[in-house]
């Protein structure tokens, strides 16, 4: 792929069905056989566009990459931390990039912009839970993310593992 420019920003809510169309082809590219085809094939960009006009609209904090050509490229949602019980004060929901920018920076700077504003926000600590068999795990542990807990969740009724990473100090590091 060509050198290009990316932006991060804050998602506005005529963003919402292209962070439903990453959102979806990520998880059908990653996924399969990891959750369950049913969940996979359920999947609707109308479903997920209302999903992310309504979390845009909350003003939750939902960030895109913007290519200069292909529009939005990546997505990524955080926040407070859902799970307390790891000491970790801040999360990052969500993180997706559209598989055709694969290994072309997207994630890194979707995490580091993510870190960045859970800091203005006065958080010091951050837990991803991506599932175990995510491919994806290897960059979280790449940009500094550290093991610290497993746990298996229930998906259209199939046990799916799951893997906690965690920074203690909100800084993307490359190993």
């Amino acid at each position: 792929m060509d050198t290009f420019t990316i932006e991060i920003g804050q998602a506005r809510p005529a963003d919402a069905g292209e962070i439903a169309r990453v959102y979806i082809e990520s998880w059908q590219d990653a996924y399969p056989g990891i959750v369950p085809g049913a969940l996979l094939q359920a999947m609707t960009l109308c479903g997920q566009t209302a999903r992310w006009r309504a979390a845009i609209a909350a003003r939750e904090p939902v960030f895109v990459a913007r290519h200069e050509r292909h529009g939005i490229v990546g997505m990524t949602s955080f926040g407070r931390a859902r799970d307390h019980d790891l000491g970790l004060d801040g999360e990052v929901y969500t993180l997706y990039v559209d598989p055709a920018f694969y290994g072309e920076g997207v994630g890194r700077a979707l995490l580091a912009e993510a870190f960045a504003e859970l800091r203005r926000r006065g958080l010091n600590s951050c837990i991803i839970w991506a599932h175990a068999k995510n491919p994806a795990r290897f960059f979280y542990e790449r940009l500094g993310g550290r093991l610290v807990a497993e746990r298996t969740v229930r998906l259209m009724g199939e046990p799916v593992p799951e893997a906690a990473f965690a920074w203690r100090r909100l800084a993307v590091t490359a190993r």
